[in-house]
């Protein structure tokens, strides 16, 4: 079989991927190397978050281009996949002043409040310093974005593999490379690598990438103490004032997971693990530190009520992304926790490698 494009990896951003080389009238077929709506990786789960916090030129381009791409993409797709419901930054307040700053560069709408109205606001949740409101953020329907996608691509021509793992791919010019699986070889000019805790294991023999650490997550669902209160999506860095444990002084974000309660999690602090491997049995410290934080910070829910869920992250050291073309082989790589908001940005960007453009340089895997 010969086609124009193989993609590997059939999660968010393969997905895009797909998306976006299909409408653009490339033969492609993905192939995922488990079945459909499998919770092995980093991109099953109903909701993400939708985050415009951030100062970096590089990532507030591909946010506000990600929002249109949603946007057109729910038109397509005739449902709905934001729900902007607002989004609060609280902690590290030189942090949330650079972003502040660079939204007003860039006329997106973002704001401070004090502390005591933002308690007022949400009473589900504390707050010690000024807090950074940003209403064009919210969450992204992520279980329904996935399906969007592939129902897009396809439409389009594009052919998704499920329970069809890649035993190798072997470079054979600057402009072919063959796929093997199971049962059969695909000839293709350009290969899609996005196969997130699974890169190194396909890859890391073929190109050269930075370090991809891969750990196992475990945000938790948490059961709102009045149904009346009102949530915001979050984010908090909180200061290290408090030595309580290591925990303390790690990120948290969160947001309402409608039906299930408030996702709430660490971020990035789990245990570097095997993909094959995991455990996908919580880590009872960590757990029970984000116990404490939902007991301290977030009193409007039961912190006796965690929920947990087993996920991976795919981190680069200084937690950009990768995404970069090594002859006919294209990666993208390295999300580290915070890409799913950019799905289909990256998912641009990806088909643009494939069609012989380039990517921002921050992204690149040789930079």
């Amino acid at each position: 079989m010969e086609v124009d494009v193989v993609v590997v990896g059939g999660g968010a951003m393969g997905s895009a991927a797909a998306w976006q080389l299909s409408r653009r009238g490339r033969s492609v077929v993905l192939l995922e190397q488990f079945e459909q709506g499998h919770h092995i990786g980093a991109s099953h789960g109903a909701t993400r978050n939708f985050n415009m916090a951030y100062a970096e030129a590089d990532y507030l381009d591909l946010v506000a281009e990600a929002k249109d791409l949603w946007d057109e993409l729910a038109v397509e797709a005739g449902g709905q996949l934001l729900d902007l419901v607002g989004l609060v930054n609280h902690g590290n307040v030189s942090r949330l002043q650079a972003v502040r700053s660079a939204h007003a560069e860039r006329g997106i709408e973002s704001h401070f409040i004090p502390a005591s109205e933002a308690a007022t606001r949400w009473q589900g949740m504390n707050f010690r310093g000024d807090v950074l409101v940003v209403p064009g953020s919210g969450r992204v329907r992520a279980a329904e974005a996935l399906a969007a996608l592939r129902q897009a691509a396809e439409a389009d021509g594009a052919r998704f593999e499920y329970s069809t793992p890649v035993r190798d791919i072997r470079v054979a010019g600057d402009d072919r490379a063959v796929v093997v699986t199971d049962s059969a070889e695909i000839t293709a000019r350009r290969v899609v690598v996005t196969a997130g805790a699974w890169t190194d294991k396909l890859v890391g023999n073929l190109v050269s990438l930075p370090r991809l650490v891969v750990t196992q997550e475990q945000p938790a669902h948490f059961t709102p103490l009045d149904d009346s209160l009102v949530w915001p999506s979050f984010n908090h860095n909180p200061a290290p004032d408090d030595p309580r444990d290591s925990y303390w002084y790690s990120p948290v974000y969160g947001m309402l997971t409608p039906g299930e309660g408030i996702k709430a999690g660490w971020h990035g602090v789990g245990p570097v693990t095997d993909p094959d491997a995991r455990s996908f049995i919580p880590e009872p410290v960590q757990l029970e530190a984000l116990a404490r934080y939902v007991r301290e910070w977030l009193p409007g829910l039961d912190p006796a009520s965690a929920v947990p869920i087993s996920c991976t992250y795919t981190s680069t050291a200084n937690e950009d992304f990768v995404l970069d073309r090594f002859g006919p082989v294209v990666v993208g790589a390295g999300f580290s926790g915070h890409g799913f908001k950019f799905t289909p940005a990256v998912g641009r960007v990806l088909a643009d490698l494939a069609d012989g453009g380039a990517a921002p340089a921050r992204f690149t895997a040789r930079r």
